[in-house]
């Protein structure tokens, strides 16, 4: 969102699947080192794991959980600095477009070898557009993706060539300064063509049709229940450092559930939810204020809803809304008005953060009376007198306090009927891809620390443009950051927040809040992972004191 952990789920439910060489992974019993604890951390998600599959993880829970059962080339912990992965090291060419990578002496979880055709593998299987990977898009840069992605030249033909069993080169059509950071994401991961090839539509659907070559596996997940565990897996080649056993996770879509089983030691982590929570463990040493790349934002269907189209309605939807009284009231939780599509923090140039450089005030900024004046502009200039819309979004405690506040928000507006919808999340993506709603709030976590990852989502091809915005010039200005001004840093800059202010200009998506979560975690826990970009929690460096 995402990866790009992505705040999003991925578009479909998937079947559930049974493999027949899969044993090992329906229990949690698994072989104990000596330098590890059996005891296991209870760990809690908001929402449903969706997919193993590398190539369709499209949300964050997707996302963190193939960051911990499975590895890159590099690895991206803390969301800046890049290490080695499977590749023990790896060089670039001087003109930006050759890296070469050079790979240990891996194995999946089944003992099997890890090589570079599995990621030759991985790879051209997420650009295939039979995979109908909504990542895809990061391959861009990618010798040859264009052709090969619209089906004019073979799979083969994309630059990413393997070099005997341990050496992986990827060959790119212009530099891409960030790329470094996209191939840590799971559409970069290998892939067991054998593997994938048996399990079919199955693959990734479950514990058992996934295979694996990071710290830990998957266990007791049959692609629908709401608890899973990740288990040590010793076939890991660094698997002598993973010191935790046992991650418990379970779903708790119910904050006064979650809170009492944390208080009662049934869960060992929680993100607190409401500002009551926040009061009562905010001066505790169990407290962590977790800063967040993730954006919020209202998407309005402008295909669906031809009264959307009309940028006067657009501007007047965003200025009723009072960010900081959502923020403080609602949230409570350190969240704040988010003042456009890219986060806080996530980049900055001589000094200065993207933000601030970017920033368009009428853009985020509440005004009740002049938001009803450019509505009643609006819908002067339609021909309407009225007009109604359904906000559609998650069923979970945030989800509907979120459209609870939108509803009360936008009716303050003469002549706008406004009804609300709350589906599970994987219903409200399935829907949001296929262009099924009128209203909903999306939202978008990069993994990588770079404006471009906000940017690229609202030109007009991408599969995460669902509001259907489109403008010539913005995406001219994303194109020339990405192509002609790559090398260039002042003029990429200038590029990207020409881009924005015109996105916020023409109000193509209304920001809401960026996330801050505050967290309580018991403090015998020590050493996880946390990365305001990618995938948020890594367990591999984690370990627990008496």
């Amino acid at each position: 969102m995402k990866k790009k952990g992505f705040i999003f789920a991925a578009a479909a439910m998937m079947a559930i699947g049974m493999a027949a060489c899969g044993n090992q992974n329906s229990s949690d019993n698994t072989k104990t080192s000596n330098n590890g604890t059996t005891k296991p951390i209870n760990w809690m998600e908001t929402t449903e794991l969706v997919t193993l599959d590398p190539s369709k993880a499209s949300d964050s829970i997707s996302q963190n959980t193939l960051q911990n059962t499975n590895q890159g080339l590099l690895i991206n912990i803390n969301g800046s600095t890049v290490k080695p992965g499977v590749a023990k090291d790896y060089s670039v060419s001087k003109d930006g477009k050759t890296y070469t990578f050079n790979l240990r002496h891996s194995k999946w979880s089944d003992g099997s070898e890890v090589t570079a055709q599995d990621f030759v593998y991985g790879m051209q299987r997420t650009v295939n557009p039979k995979t109908a990977s909504q990542t895809a898009y990061d391959f861009d840069h990618v010798e040859n993706y264009d052709a090969v992605r619209n089906g004019k030249m073979p799979l083969s033909s994309l630059g990413v060539k393997a070099v005997g069993k341990y050496k992986l080169v990827i060959k790119l059509s212009q530099p891409e300064p960030y790329f470094k950071y996209l191939i840590t994401g799971s559409d970069f991961f290998p892939q067991k063509e054998a593997f994938v090839k048996k399990y079919g539509s199955k693959y990734g659907t479950s514990a058992q049709t996934s295979i694996y070559n990071g710290p830990y596996k998957v266990t007791n997940w049959n692609g629908t229940n709401e608890s899973w565990t990740l288990v040590k897996n010793n076939e890991y080649w660094n698997a002598d450092h993973t010191k935790i056993q046992k991650v418990k996770v379970n779903v708790e879509k119910d904050s006064g559930t979650a809170y009492n089983e944390y208080q009662s030691g049934k869960l060992d982590e929680m993100m607190l939810s409401t500002k009551q929570q926040v009061d009562h463990y905010k001066n505790s040493p169990e407290y962590h204020q977790r800063s967040n790349s993730g954006t919020y934002y209202v998407e309005l269907n402008q295909k669906k809803v031809a009264a959307f189209r009309n940028m006067n309605i657009r501007k007047a939807l965003s200025m009723i809304i009072n960010r900081a009284q959502f923020t403080n009231d609602v949230m409570g939780d350190g969240s704040f008005p988010a003042k456009g599509a890219v986060g806080k923090g996530v980049a900055k140039y001589n000094g200065k953060d993207f933000t601030d450089a970017a920033y368009v005030k009428d853009a985020v900024s509440y005004n009740e009376k002049e938001a009803k004046a450019l509505f009643a502009k609006g819908l002067k200039q339609i021909g309407k007198k009225s007009i109604s819309a359904t906000i559609t979004y998650d069923d979970t405690p945030l989800g509907k306090s979120v459209n609870e506040f939108l509803q009360s928000a936008f009716q303050k507006l003469p002549g706008f009927k406004v009804n609300t919808q709350n589906v599970p999340q994987k219903t409200r993506m399935t829907r949001a891809a296929s262009g099924q709603f009128d209203i909903t709030v999306a939202g978008w976590q990069t993994n990588y620390p770079d404006p471009m990852a906000y940017l690229k989502l609202f030109t007009k091809d991408n599969p995460y443009n669902f509001g259907k915005w489109n403008n010539a010039a913005y995406n001219q200005y994303v194109n020339a950051a990405e192509t002609t001004d790559a090398n260039n840093p002042g003029k990429r800059w200038d590029d990207m927040i020409k881009a924005q202010k015109i996105l916020m200009d023409e109000q193509g998506i209304i920001p809401f809040y960026q996330r801050s979560q505050p967290q309580v975690m018991k403090t015998n826990i020590k050493g996880i992972g946390y990365s305001p970009t990618g995938a948020i929690w890594n367990f591999t460096d984690a370990y627990l004191t008496k």
